[in-house]
């Protein structure tokens, strides 16, 4: 154990409480003080969330219109999406990176690549040459918070459509039997939308499985842009020495992915939320985190990173504790002092 290390564990293990006693908070700043590799008395946040259409929803595997991915998008913008009502109220800056909506203006930073995938049943998502430039825009993204001097990050995404690639990508990387890793996404109780939609993963699954080594495959083949820009940010994170949140499953694919690419990555990620989709506690256990590590267990089910800023919001809580409460030295020193008076 490294020096720093030591007066880390020191820093956490003399606050003025019962050894663990706030639990997850604990472990977390930790982590966070670990990744950075210095002491930061301020925690400076950013959420950053990609947007994208996904092809795939041609196949019919989403109840939806498609535009609403333009339209909700131009609501986090504006600050009137539930996620960037939570970011305002507690003052936590934020932007809108469209990697590949399907409209002619973009939505708030334009980086997009195409207007949405293609539909994965019928041909690949995206070509190589996309699938790079997808993940160097994640890349582009952490360096620009970087040197606005961020030094916590969180997650979240739009897209129509894009829990049936983020659960196409994890039944591409995860365990064999796949059926069960295809859930509902915002479709509830729609089980004949849901058998469709595993129809429509498994044949494209059958149709790239040879195609697909890695990760990097899966992205392509069956991914999409906000999941392939997510991917890209985390692993950036990793170099940039910046730890960063999870939201729910969509982003818990994308950190599945980048930890299969880059396994440092698992050092600086940190869940928020438990998403009730099947593939949740999947993704997660292939990042080397199990249920009991989240934090919050609130039936979240909204994406956008909205369980990733209210988890951003109790780790500053956590932060603002670590550097302003009482010692155990000192008030051990107190206690002495006193029993020294009243003698």
């Amino acid at each position: 154990m490294t020096a720093y290390q030591n007066a880390v564990d020191r820093l956490i293990h003399n606050l003025a409480k019962p050894p663990g006693s706030l639990g997850l908070l604990e472990r977390q700043a930790r982590q966070i003080l670990l990744a950075w590799e210095q002491f930061h008395k301020e925690l400076q946040p950013c959420h950053i969330i990609f947007a994208a259409d996904n092809g795939i929803v041609r196949a019919g595997v989403v109840a939806q219109l498609s535009d609403i991915t333009y339209m909700q998008s131009q609501h986090m913008v504006a600050g009137t999406s539930a996620v960037t009502c939570f970011c305002r109220c507690n003052g936590i800056p934020y932007e809108v990176v469209d990697v590949g909506i399907d409209s002619e203006d973009a939505v708030g930073i334009n980086r997009k690549i195409a207007r949405g995938t293609e539909d994965f049943s019928i041909e690949p998502a995206m070509t190589q040459v996309q699938y790079e430039k997808a993940l160097s825009i994640g890349a582009e993204r952490v360096a620009a918070a970087k040197k606005r001097g961020i030094n916590l990050l969180s997650f979240g995404e739009m897209g129509i459509g894009n829990t049936t690639t983020s659960a196409a990508v994890l039944s591409a990387i995860a365990v064999p039997d796949r059926a069960f890793l295809v859930g509902y996404g915002s479709a509830q109780r729609n089980y004949k939308l849901l058998l469709h939609k595993r129809e429509v993963i498994k044949d494209a699954l059958q149709r790239y499985g040879a195609a697909i080594h890695n990760a990097g495959d899966a992205l392509r083949y069956v991914g999409g842009f906000d999941l392939t820009a997510l991917c890209g940010a985390m692993m950036a994170c990793c170099d940039a020495q910046i730890p960063f949140y999870i939201d729910g499953f969509i982003t818990a694919v994308a950190l599945a992915c980048a930890v299969q690419l880059k396994p440092q990555v698992r050092y600086y990620a940190l869940p928020s939320h438990m998403s009730r989709e099947p593939g949740m506690t999947a993704a997660l256990r292939l990042c080397g985190i199990d249920e009991y590590e989240v934090p919050l267990h609130a039936e979240l089910s909204l994406g956008e990173g909205t369980g990733a800023v209210l988890a951003v919001v109790l780790l500053r809580s956590m932060m603002y504790a670590v550097w302003h409460m009482a010692t155990l030295d000192g008030i051990n020193e107190e206690a002495e002092e006193h029993n020294r008076q009243r003698k």
